[in-house]
């Protein structure tokens, strides 16, 4: 019989056909927002809409929080380079590294951030979505813009960078996929350390202005639904060799049996002499002979 693989042990897709598909979706996903832009009428409403709910739903504000941040210039350059560097690069990292150590859990992760990133781009086209940093009522500025490094330029219809995608975040969708997608691949008690990128990058967009709360809520939504859905693997336990299962008293599926018999001597204290007589044999033949049984030598 074969031994059942662990997802980390799994064969690995072909890598052309990976980078193939992997290169199309993002393709796909860049035409998308492309088509989407130039809804500004439509992104500025929006814009009312969700910052009147967020209020509604007595959410901080994300002037306050940009207010907090503003106060140490240090902060505010990090933050800035963080959002601006490190989103897409960590999740490339974060896609090769599944693939190469951790092969079987890379299947599961690539069918999660693609319905993840399809269901981000239904809703750019959808919902159209005027960021804070472009709406006047928040009264928030471009950390970008006054600070370094500057992401965008002024809005433009014609350019393929969509500022009014804003709804969903989709820096805070693929930041939790990758601390959720390490966390469930490997074992280190260090592995919630993860949890950190998306915490930074959820300070991040909201300080820089370039989301609200409702969009990264609306992104790990999103990805909730997913997960319920396309699960991940389950860990299978090692394989226990034949010999090995009977010391323990396992079968080699993990289940108990009764222990192996061996002739082996662990204690020459207890052993018993050579010629003697098991204990409780008397007893034993008694019972099979029966106590009104009457035993006469073999002839001859």
């Amino acid at each position: 019989m074969r031994r059942p693989q662990r997802p980390e042990q799994s064969r690995r897709p072909p890598l052309v056909r990976e980078l193939l598909l992997v290169g199309a979706l993002y393709f796909a996903y860049k035409l998308g927002r492309r088509v989407a832009n130039g809804q500004f009428d439509d992104a500025y409403a929006n814009a009312e809409r969700v910052w009147d709910l967020e209020r509604a739903l007595f959410l901080p504000s994300e002037a306050w929080v940009q207010d907090m941040v503003l106060h140490s210039e240090a902060l505010i350059r990090f933050i800035n380079v963080y959002y601006a560097t490190v989103h897409f690069p960590a999740t490339v990292a974060f896609l090769i590294w599944m693939y190469w150590r951790r092969p079987g859990f890379y299947v599961w992760i690539r069918w999660v951030i693609t319905w993840l990133t399809a269901g981000g781009l239904v809703l750019h086209l959808l919902v159209p979505l005027a960021p804070p940093r472009l709406f006047d009522r928040v009264d928030m500025i471009d950390t970008g813009i006054v600070y370094g490094p500057a992401v965008y330029d002024e809005p433009d219809p014609d350019s393929m960078a969509n500022q009014f995608a804003a709804m969903p975040s989709l820096h805070v969708g693929w930041s939790v996929l990758v601390a959720v997608g390490l966390i469930v691949a490997t074992r280190s008690r260090w592995r919630w350390l993860w949890l950190a990128h998306p915490l930074i990058t959820v300070t991040a967009v909201v300080a820089t202005a370039h989301h609200y709360w409702m969009d990264g809520l609306v992104a790990c939504a999103i990805l909730g639904a997913v997960v319920y859905f396309l699960r991940p693997p389950r860990r299978t336990p090692l394989p226990v060799e034949p010999e090995a299962a009977g010391r323990r008293g396992v079968s080699a599926d993990g289940s108990p049996t009764a222990t192996v018999p061996t002739t082996e001597v662990t204690d020459a204290h207890t052993a018993p002499e050579v010629g003697a007589a098991r204990p409780g044999l008397a007893k034993e033949r008694q019972e099979l002979t029966g106590p009104d049984t009457e035993l006469t030598p073999r002839d001859g």
